[in-house]
């Protein structure tokens, strides 16, 4: 005979359609974003790696003075590389952004077409997608350079720039003042000479293996290219920011999404567990008549955990197929709005099913059994007489009699739910964790780039390009010949110029990322940065203090970044300096330190442009600009996402307030009969129960406003240590909390109108009912 307790499933399904809907599309939401970003994220990869056979990268690139001769090229391809033309020219264009120009390609980097048709007159041009997407540029508009002009055709993907950095020194790239594009090679013979630069691909005949063999064929392969021609710039793959930036991030959100869905998951097993208990509150008659007719404990806790993991499944399934459709394009359009990546396609991830699917499920199933177990696991007369306390009861807690009567029933309300409140406020905890994050980034965005324009150590850095002949060590006469013209060809009459040094470590590659820190080496009684150097101290930026929370009297040990060669300093003092991590040394200490000879400098500091230096020996010009390229580029990579988040924040909010909510309604329904039998009127019996969640939705979204700044501050460090070179200050004005507290309460008010609702339709004769 079939078990007369599955008749009870859809009664009670449709009884409480309005809870399990709720919990239905807030983990159906949350699988269907966690499902479409690990999809996506899982394709893109994927495409990613296989793009280096597909596209035909290359194993590096170098730039030489002028064009190579057939010998040249000869000498340089029997090292065991063939090398590739890879000229391009750059067009600052009317928009304000800079278009690095190459003419088609089919023998390495080849390029992905994305939309539209590739170039084929004179007069068109196909840019990068992302650059065209962050400079509001469609299929059909004009770019202008001066003289020149092309309509655009379509749109491309370059794969040695999936990332679209200008310059492999730069710190972070920049998508919207720099793009790339492709003309044909008859419009390309239309620049001159002087316009060109004459860039070579390189691949290997026999490809090294990783690691320190790699290394060492890319120093054998760069001596060779200096005996041979005038070097100007050398970028072997591994090093290739534009090439390796993106597939040293992309994985690294999917622990973060996992533990969201996880933390979702166990959110709502927590509230099904306790709507659930309140059931169990409410049937204790119909469950000890059950028990005493000879269903065994098991047995009910398998009818109560149905509708939960049925639900739950449910909602894994449908988020699944959302997340394999709609919502993999959102996930696969973040991954899009910051990289430059060729078209992919989806593959089925085992992995996030399980992770999606099968881990929400038993995750449900197993707090539920838990809370079941301990809800049923008292005697059948026990729930007859609806006597479930497993201790003696308690006398409640005295209140003064001074209090009005309202607002000591209103305390009674919060003492006897704070069970169900304690889960609501780890809810709001967790909700406005969300919210203060997707609401807290732009504002630390725009912060960082107010801080660095107001704390410039001075307009303009320049970092000096030494010639690599100059360093030729197979030619020590022609290496010392160039490097003295090199320095006199550096010699500036600019009267705001002041000679620095510059050198680069590295940090400790464990326990967070390796990354390089700058030291400046300072002339005495510097005008830009007036230090008082002492006892072989060192000054630290603000930034390098607070990413690594460092004092004034503590040593850091740095490393150089190819070698086994260690140096450690001690901290004089702290620098208020947000642009980077920098160290602040005396020039001649810094010359000494490292062998570099006493008149030895490599930059200058100035506040004015200086004009009279040969821009091929100005290796990089640091700038506002410049230093807030990552707070603009972060701003246009995540900006929506941040929507997403608080949307996402916002739903959770309204599901937990209201399904707690109802609780405690359900939970005194006959309660709010009898008072309702004395006459007391609807809008009377909500100032009772409504008004009590009011006071505690306040009362949490204050308290939960610094524990979450606290958390924030905690987290925030934990992902620029891990993940982001460089430091931005965790700051959040005094108007995000405002917004947040509003945001909260807006949608509690929208919850409290359906509570409303529910206490209307509460009627008189639930009075009489299970009378004891």
């Amino acid at each position: 005979m079939k078990n007369p307790l599955r008749k009870r499933l859809l009664r009670e399904l449709k009884s409480e359609f309005g809870k399990y809907l709720v919990i239905f599309l807030l983990l159906a939401g949350t699988i269907s974003l966690v499902s479409g970003f690990l999809v996506a994220d899982g394709s893109m990869i994927i495409a990613y790696n296989e793009g280096f056979e597909k596209y035909k990268i290359e194993d590096g690139n170098f730039r030489l003075g002028e064009k190579a001769n057939k010998a040249q090229l000869k000498a340089i391809q029997e090292l065991g590389v063939t090398v590739y033309d890879l000229f391009y020219a750059e067009e600052p264009l009317t928009n304000g952004s800079t278009l690095r120009i190459y003419p088609n390609r089919d023998q390495v980097d080849l390029v992905c077409l994305m939309d539209g048709e590739m170039p084929t007159g004179t007069d068109e041009i196909a840019i990068d997608r992302m650059y065209a997407d962050n400079n509001g540029l469609t299929i059909g508009d004009k770019l202008e350079s001066g003289a020149r002009s092309w309509i655009v055709t379509g749109l491309v993907a370059l794969p040695d720039y999936s990332c679209l950095f200008s310059d492999n020194n730069d710190s972070m790239f920049d998508a919207v003042k720099f793009g790339v594009a492709i003309v044909t090679p008859e419009m390309f013979a239309n620049f001159g000479k002087d316009e060109l630069y004459w860039n070579y691909a390189w691949k290997y005949d026999v490809p090294p293996e990783e690691g320190e063999p790699e290394q060492d064929a890319a120093e054998d392969l760069m001596q060779g290219i200096l005996n041979e021609a005038e070097l100007e710039n050398f970028v072997p793959t591994y090093q290739n920011q534009a090439i390796q930036f993106t597939g040293d991030d992309m994985g690294s959100d999917q622990a973060m999404m996992v533990i969201l869905l996880y933390i979702v998951i166990l959110i709502m097993a927590f509230v099904f567990g306790i709507t659930t208990s309140s059931t169990i509150s409410r049937e204790a008659n119909v469950i000890g008549t059950l028990r005493a007719s000879g269903y065994t404990k098991n047995e009910l806790i398998r009818h109560y955990m149905t509708m939960p993991t049925v639900v739950t499944l449910i909602s894994a399934l449908i988020g699944n197929i959302l997340g394999y459709t709609s919502l993999k394009e959102v996930c696969a359009g973040m991954y899009y709005g910051s990289y430059s990546l060729p078209t992919y396609v989806t593959v089925w991830n085992a992995e996030a099913f399980v992770e999606t699917t099968v881990v929400p499920v038993i995750l449900m199933m197993a707090v539920n059994y838990l809370v079941l177990r301990r809800k049923l696991g008292l005697s059948p007369l026990k729930f007859l007489r609806r006597d479930l306390s497993r201790r003696k009861q308690k006398h409640a807690m005295p209140l003064s009699p001074h209090i009005p009567f309202f607002t000591r029933f209103r305390l009674r309300v919060i003492f006897q739910n704070a069970g169900n409140y304690l889960i609501l406020f780890i809810g709001i905890l967790f909700a406005n964790m969300l919210l203060m994050f997707g609401l807290a980034l732009p504002a630390v965005l725009d912060h960082y780039q107010a801080e660095i324009e107001q704390n410039l150590l001075c307009n303009y850095q320049y970092i000096l390009q030494v010639p690599y002949d100059a360093m030729n060590e197979d030619k020590k006469l022609e290496s010392m010949i160039s490097m003295l013209y090199f320095r006199n060809e550096v010699e500036t009459d600019n009267e705001d110029a002041e000679k620095f040094t510059a050198y680069a470590l590295n940090t400790p590659d464990k326990p967070y990322m390796k990354e390089s820190v700058t030291l400046y080496g300072l002339q005495d009684d510097s005008r830009y940065i007036p230090l008082d150097f002492r006892d072989e101290g060192v000054y630290i930026s603000s930034a390098y203090a607070e990413k690594y929370l460092l004092e004034p009297g503590d040593e850091i040990t740095l490393y150089e970044e190819y070698g086994t060669d260690t140096y450690t300093f001690r901290v004089d003092g702290i620098y208020h300096y947000e642009g980077g991590l920098t160290i602040f040394m005396a020039q001649k200490e810094l010359n000494t330190l490292f062998d570099l000879g006493n008149d030895y400098f490599s930059g200058y500091l100035s506040d004015t442009e200086i004009t009279d230096i040969d821009g091929k020996y100005i290796g990089s010009v640091i700038d506002a600009e410049a230093l807030t390229k990552i707070s603009r580029q972060l701003t246009v990579s995540m900006g929506s996402m941040m929507g997403l988040v608080n949307g996402f924040a916002m739903l959770m909010f309204m599901v937990l307030v209201y399904l707690l909510s109802k609780i405690i309604i359900e939970k005194n329904a006959q309660s709010i009969s009898m008072t309702k039998i004395l006459g007391y009127s609807n809008g009377e019996i909500s100032g009772l129960y409504i008004m009590s969640t009011t006071m505690v939705v306040i009362l949490f979204l204050l308290i939960s406003l610094p524990i979450e700044y606290e958390v924030m501050v905690v987290l925030f460090r934990m992902m620029m240590l891990q993940s982001i070179s460089g430091w931005i200050t965790f700051y959040i004005g005094p108007e995000i909390y405002v917004e947040m507290f509003v945001m909260g309460f807006v949608t509690y008010l929208a919850v409290a109108l359906l509570e409303y609702r529910k206490i209307r339709h509460v009627p008189m004769d639930a009075a009489l009912k299970n009378v004891e």
